[in-house]
This record gives structure tokens, sequence and C-alpha cells, in this order.
């Protein structure tokens, strides 16, 4: 049963995201706020499929930690879930991801206009400093960013090494950063075809201290995230 549904919401998936995405191609000449709202419904409507189709809830805590306002929502990331989520959660936020993703047929263009941030993981300084520039438009226009401090997803209970970019993000802004755990591979692993239902936890942590320099800053952002994607996966 779970091969069947998961096959139908995969079938489902693709075929929904092409056809927004041409859709949202039509909106290109507005303005990107039309296009993030059209991507907020489609989001939205996934996380329905999900519900619907292979028993997979949501659930969330901590959201009232996010001020109005420009922030940035540094998330553990496990799954192609949290890839999408935040489009229906947060108002108007944009990612930050990786270059090659904008080069994509429809969806790459889709995403540079509504304010998508991308870095190039293999042009050094000169990328961050990019990166940072570009993620500052998002952020003065008082909108949220999402970044995976990671860089990359990561199977449960699986760590890998955080990457500088969301310290280069908060120092240059000086906007608050948001921790955030999850437990959404456990029920939509890395590649996997098989979607498990149950309930996806997503855990919004109070904002880190602000002043912090960047090794404490990275430091205490790993810590807390770690400690509560372990206690979100229901181990040490």
């Amino acid at each position: 049963m779970i091969w069947l549904r998961s096959c139908i919401f995969n079938v489902l998936f693709m075929s929904i995201t092409g056809f927004s995405s041409v859709i949202a191609m039509a909106l290109l000449p507005l303005h990107p706020r039309f296009t993030r709202r059209f991507i907020r419904l489609w989001a939205r409507g996934l996380l329905w499929l999900l519900r619907i189709i292979c028993g997979i809830r949501l659930e969330v805590t901590g959201l009232q930690n996010i001020t109005p306002g420009p922030a940035i929502i540094a998330s553990k990331h496990q799954s192609a879930f949290d890839t999408f989520v935040w489009l229906a959660l947060l108002e108007q936020p944009n990612y930050v991801l990786k270059r090659e993703l904008l080069d994509l047929p429809f969806w790459g263009r889709v995403a540079r206009h509504s304010g998508a941030v991308a870095v190039d993981r293999e042009g050094g300084a000169h990328a961050l400093r990019g990166m940072v520039r570009d993620a500052k438009r998002v952020l003065d226009e008082g909108r949220p960013l999402v970044i995976f401090p990671e860089g990359t997803r990561s199977a449960p209970g699986e760590r890998v090494p955080y990457q500088p970019g969301v310290a280069a993000l908060v120092m240059g802004s000086g906007v608050p950063c948001y921790p955030v755990a999850t437990n959404s591979g456990r029920h939509w692993g890395r590649r996997a075809f098989h979607k498990k239902p149950g309930v996806i936890s997503i855990s919004i942590l109070p904002a880190l201290p602000a002043g912090l320099t960047r090794k404490p800053f990275m430091e205490a952002l790993e810590a807390q995230i770690e400690a509560e994607t372990a206690r979100l996966m229901g181990g040490p």
C-alpha cells in the first residue's frame, strides 16, 4: 500500500510541478509577488496531497518565534520536502539554492524571477559575496530567507559539516537567525521513492543571540539544530 500511495503521489507531484511551472511562466511579466503567491498555492497543494494520499501530516512548533520582517531561517535539510514547505509556512520567502537549479527549464526562470538566491558552491569567496549581495535584496524587502546550513541533504542521524555561508549572511545583514530542526527524512527520505505515513515535525527555535562572532555563532547554530533534531528523531 505504501508503494502504491507513493507511486500515485510521485506521479502527481511531477505532473503538477511541471504544469505549475508552465503557468508560472505566464506570470513573469508581472511583479514577482504574484509569482510568489502562485508558488505558495503550489506548495500548499503538495502538503494537501501528502496528507490525503500518503498519510503524512505536518506539525510545526515555534512558528510564533519568528517576528515579522526580515529573517534568516537556518533549517536542517533531510528531504526534498524541506525545499517547498517554507513556501507554504511563511509570507513570500525565498530560498538560498545551488546555482545549477536556475538552469532548469521553466522552473529555473520562475525561481530567478521570484527572487531565489543562488550560490556557486565551488565559487569560493567571490560566490559567497555574490550570495550575500543577492540575499540582502530579499531581506531589504522585509521578507524571510531560508538557507540549509549543511549545504546538502543529510540522512536521519547523519552529521555533515555546516557551511560558513549562513554566518556570512547573518554577519552581513544583522537580521535575526532562527535555527530549525526537522525529522522530514524519516517519512520522505533522501532520493527515496517511498513516502512513509506519519507526522513530519518542524521545530523553530528562538533566534540566536545578536552580536555573536562567526565561530561562536556557527557552534551555537549547529549545537541547537542537531540537539533538537535528535529529540525529534527520538534518540540521543
